[in-house]
Order: structure tokens, then C-alpha cells, then sequence
């Protein structure tokens, strides 16, 4: 059934507006065989058997609640309230798009506000958009506004090795067309080394807190050496670590950018997810994406306005600041809810779990013959094992033997990290869960030699 809201009066009418004789006439262009090729479908199911279908596919997923999942890498596993859900299955909610129209939009743009604001709280940032498509984009952003504040003079960007491989990657790629040269990240450059290759050509130095590999670094002269050097400093970061840890804007950061999807955001299978971005006052004019304010309306009521939206949908497209920002509101409102049920306590006391079952798994693990755990710098949430046996081998046998989901393997992005596994632990993993893994990942180097040893006879 298909409601079709024309008459065949009103259909006449068109047709005769634009002298055309009948429908069919519009697809004279479209040679007569081609019109309706026969097509190779099965039979049609019912909406039950629909849903064993789809059910039977979604079953062979290893999802991560059926396992103990210890893969981070930049999605995370960490507890979503309940409330996050029932408020985003609002119907005023799911429908919201880009708030054209502020009459029509105020809850839109109330919940907009909000999320902005407890962004700069938690980042210590003057301003706040809303928002990228995810952490990556959030960073090519970044090197945009840079590139902007600078009018082009500086052509220089430094990144750390210590962002993640995936992002650095995207910056790449957005600006393979312009004529930045980036820096610093092809070897195994620490801070210091970064800061050696500012120069008056450098436009933006990044760096990841925590790193790639979980770590924390020392970051407390960086900024000065930045600032000195006439440039500007960025810090890609794990939202859930500022809970814990000094604000990037205490640590001296121009522009602070990351995934959200550890606020209240599942991992979906890699997405919808949502780049938050912040930044110091002085920069918010060359920021893309939109920016909301509080203001009053003619009666003195608060009420709340798009004060800025440099994108090319709203503006001319040479004047917009970039040309890549569909909300994601839905998903900053997740981050809302999150972060206002969570508060201030509630993300200190799930930084403080992810802190301290990550340093009971790490001990454990480094206890273990065959394993070390890299100590050298505090971590947070994440930390890299070093293993008797390629990762891609023990983590088969953790899936297959134990139902574990096991860490990242290091080798696909660096090549220097053989047999190096980068493990997440939040606080979703219970301590019986971590008990487990440890056991798993002693026995792994015997399964997989036995297994070797099995089929060299078979």
C-alpha cells in the first residue's frame, strides 16, 4: 500500500504544465529494454520470518555483551544509564535536525547549549561546538582552524605517533590538497622530540592524553614551548580520562578534540558516533560546525539562538569554514544526558574504576612468564602488553577457548611493536572477568603451541 497524496487531476495539471502527454513519456531517455530488467530476488518473507533472518545474521556477531570485551583502541565499553536511552526515544528528540528555525527548536537548542557548556567544564575550554562526526574529523577540523588562524603563513604541523593511527590517517586525507607539511609522527617521536621541530613555519603541534598506548604524558612545559615558538597546541583526548585527570585547558591546549562516544554512546559496531570539539575564545570564529547561545526574547524570557553557523549549508560555501558538519545531535544529546546523570562525582568515580581495575590487570599480567607490561609512564584506562606469541594467535584463543575479546594488535600500525597487544580495561570488566583473562592469556602460549604441534601431524 502506497499513499500517493495527488489526484489525477492534479497529476493532469503537471503534466500538461510542463507538456508532457502521460507519466511515461518522463522516461523516454531510458532506453525501452533497460526499464524494468527481470532481477534475480528470492520470495518475498513475512515480517516473522524477517526477523529470524535478520536475528540468525546479527547472532554471528561477537557482541560485546556475550563476551568479556578488553579491545579499546579508541571505542570503548563503558556503562550507558538507562536514562540516556528513554530520553533520546523522545519523539521531540529523534526528529531534531540542524535547529533552522530557533522558535521551533528551543529544547533542541536548550539541550545543544547545555552539552556545549558541560564540554568546556570538562575540557576547560572557552567554547564549545556541536559537533563532528567523530574524534578523527574532530581533528582535521583542528588543523583547519589552525591553517585559518594563521591565514596560511605557517604550513607546518607536528603530530605525535602517540595519536591514534586512524586519525592521523583522516588528517591526512582531508588535507592531501592543501599545502601542509605533516611532521613527527612517521618514527617513535617522544614530546621532547616534538618539541625540537617547532619552528616559526608551525602552525598547530598535537599531541594524544592519554596517548595510543594509554599513557600519560609529561605535558606540563609543553604548552609554554608551543606558545614560544608562536603556535598553536592541540590535545586529542579520552573524555572519560578528564574526569580524573588536570583539564586540557589547565595544561595550556588551544584546542582540545576527541571521540564522545565513551559519554553515554554504544559502540554500534563502529559508529554513529560524535567528535566533540573546544577551544579558547580567540579561535571561535574560525571554528566549523554550530555554535548556540542563551539570550532573551522580546517578552525577557531566556531563549536560545544559533550564534554561529559557518557552514556551507547555511552560508556561501567560499565564505563557510568547512564543509563537513552534519549534527550528530542526536548523539550530543546522548553525551548531554551522560554527562548530567553522571555530574561531576559520578565521571570521577567511573575514571577512578577504569583506573584502578587497569592497574590491578596490568600487575597481574606483567606477573605472568612470557608477559611484560609497559610501566614506564602512567596510564590510565589502557596499557600495552608485550606477548610470547603474535597477538592475532592469542586472541583467537581467547575468543574461541574463553570467550574473551581480547586487546589490540600494536603490529598493524606499528611495525617496531611486534607481538604487541594494547588492552582496555573499564569499568565494565569485573574483577572475576580480568581473574579470567590472566588465566587465559597463561595457558594461550601452550593452546597455540599444541595447536601448531596438532595440525603439523594432521
Amino acid at each position: 500500500m502506497t499513499y500517493i497524496p495527488h489526484t489525477d487531476a492534479d497529476r493532469e495539471a503537471m503534466l500538461k504544465a510542463i507538456g508532457v502527454a502521460s507519466l511515461d513519456d518522463l522516461f523516454d531517455a531510458v532506453p525501452a529494454d533497460l526499464r524494468f530488467p527481470t532481477l534475480d530476488l528470492p520470495a518475498g518473507l513475512s515480517e516473522m520470518e524477517t526477523a529470524w533472518e535478520l536475528g540468525g545474521l546479527a547472532s554471528a556477531n561477537a557482541a560485546a555483551n556475550d563476551f568479556a570485551i578488553f579491545l579499546g583502541a579508541g571505542a570503548y565499553n563503558h556503562f550507558i544509564p538507562s536514562v540516556v536511552n528513554h530520553i533520546l526515544l523522545r519523539g521531540e528528540f529523534y526528529t531534531a535536525y540542524t535547529p533552522y528555525q530557533p522558535e521551533l527548536s528551543q529544547g533542541t537548542l536548550q539541550a545543544i547549549f547545555e552539552y556545549q557548556s558541560m564540554m568546556c567544564a570538562l575540557t576547560g575550554m572557552e567554547a564549545a561546538n556541536a559537533s563532528h562526526y567523530d574524534g578523527a574529523t574532530s581533528l582535521a577540523e583542528a588543523v583547519i582552524v589552525a591553517n585559518a588562524h594563521f591565514r596560511g603563513k605557517r604550513t607546518k604541523i607536528i603530530l605525535s605517533p602517540g595519536i591514534n593511527p586512524q586519525y592521523r590517517a583522516v588528517v591526512r586525507t582531508y588535507h592531501q590538497g592543501n599545502e601542509l607539511k605533516f611532521v613527527g609522527d612517521k618514527g617513535s617521536a617522544t614530546v621532547p622530540d616534538l618539541v625540537d621541530m617547532l619552528d616559526d613555519d608551525t602552525a598547530l603541534l598535537v599531541v594524544s592524553y592519554p596517548n595510543f598506548f594509554g599513557q600519560i604524558d609529561d605535558l606540563g612545559e609543553l604548552a609554554k614551548s608551543v606558545h614560544d615558538a608562536g603556535a598553536l597546541l592541540c590535545m586529542v583526548v579520552d573524555p572519560i580520562a578528564l574526569g580524573l585527570f588536570k583539564s586540557p585547558g589547565q595544561l595550556g591546549a588551544d584546542i582540545v578534540v576527541g571521540e564522545g562516544q565513551p559519554l553515554g554512546i554504544p559502540m554500534s559496531f563502529g559508529g554513529p558516533y560524535l567528535g566533540f570539539f573546544a577551544t579558547r575564545e580567540k579561535l571561535v570564529r574560525k571554528i566549523a560546525g554550530r555554535i548556540v547561545g542563551e539570550t532573551v526574547d522580546a517578552d525577557g524570557r531566556r531563549a536560545y539562538v544559533m550564534t554561529l553557523r559557518p557552514r556551507e549549508q547555511d552560508i556561501r560555501r567560499e565564505k563557510a569554514t568547512s564543509n563537513i558538519c552534519t549534527n550528530q545531535g542526536l548523539m550530543a544529546l546522548a553525551a548531554c544526558v551522560y554527562m548530567s546523570v553522571m555530574g561531576k562525582h559520578g565521571l570521577r568515580r567511573a575514571a577512578e574504576l577504569c583506573y584502578h581495575k587497569a592497574h590491578y590487570a596490568a600487575r597481574q599480567i606483567d606477573a605472568l612468564e612470557g608477559y611484560s607490561v609497559d610501566m614506564s609512564k602512567p596510564f590510565f584506562k589502557e596499557f600495552v602488553v608485550t606477548c610470547p606469541e603474535p597477538v592475532a594467535a592469542i586472541n583467537d584463543v581467547l575468543l574461541e577457548h574463553w570467550g574473551i575479546i581480547g586487546g589490540y594488535d600494536l603490529s598493524r600500525d606499528y611495525s617496531a611493536r611486534e607481538n604487541q597487544m594494547l588492552l582496555a580495561v573499564t569499568e565494565m570488566n569485573t574483577k572475576d572477568e580480568i581473574d579470567t583473562l590472566v588465566e587465559a592469556l597463561r595457558s594461550a602460549p601452550d593452546d597455540i603451541q599444541n595447536h601448531a604441534h596438532h595440525h603439523h601431524h594432521s
